[in-house]
């Protein structure tokens, strides 16, 4: 079985699958012989793990297949709308949460729906513009929460809850739409 070893200052190791590879994170101190036997005691698990992430893999570009790619034209025009739709839920929620914030940016990400600098700027993808107007909020919310908790302990989620009530529902369409998004735009 093949994989890929990352030595990092760990105390423990431990195994990821990405993408159908297999990634054995692992102390500084760990000699080759302990990973591989690490490895081949979890040989079934990862056996497991990487056929259900190529599955997983070959069904999502079912998927873009079968929807389409997002164009560049599309992702310029969706971020010109955004620009326009996305400040404004801003402006509303801000007020309501009590914060104040700093520069907005849209993109077109990778990985990411949102995130808030500690100076204050949010960053939004323009792919908000193709979910459901309660998700969009639903990221908004969370963005602006960070304002007064930069961090997702729980006093973060019970403000987050207090704002969006539904937020695992939004968090769980992301979850399950948004990453069809995410590969159609790439």
């Amino acid at each position: 079985m093949e994989y890929q070893v990352i030595r990092s200052r760990r105390k423990t190791m431990s195994i990821q699958i990405v993408q159908g590879r297999v990634i054995v994170r692992a102390p500084l101190w760990s000699k080759d012989r302990s990973i591989r036997r690490f490895v081949d005691s979890h040989a079934e698990w990862i056996e497991k793990s990487v056929r259900t992430s190529l599955e997983k893999a070959r069904k999502m570009q079912d998927e873009v297949n079968a929807a389409g790619v997002i164009s560049s034209d599309e992702i310029r025009r969706l971020a010109d709308e955004a620009r326009k739709v996305i400040p404004e839920r801003v402006r509303f929620y801000a007020p309501l949460i009590g914060v104040n914030y700093g520069r907005i940016t849209i993109r077109n990400q990778r990985s990411k729906w949102g995130s808030c600098s500690a100076a204050g700027n949010l960053n939004f993808n323009c792919l908000l513009m193709l979910s459901p107007p309660e998700v969009l909020d639903s990221v908004v919310i969370h963005e602006l929460c960070h304002r007064l908790e930069m961090n997702h302990s729980e006093r973060f989620y019970a403000l987050l809850y207090k704002y969006c009530p539904d937020y695992d529902e939004c968090r769980r369409w992301l979850k399950n739409e948004g990453s069809l998004l995410m590969a159609r735009a790439e």
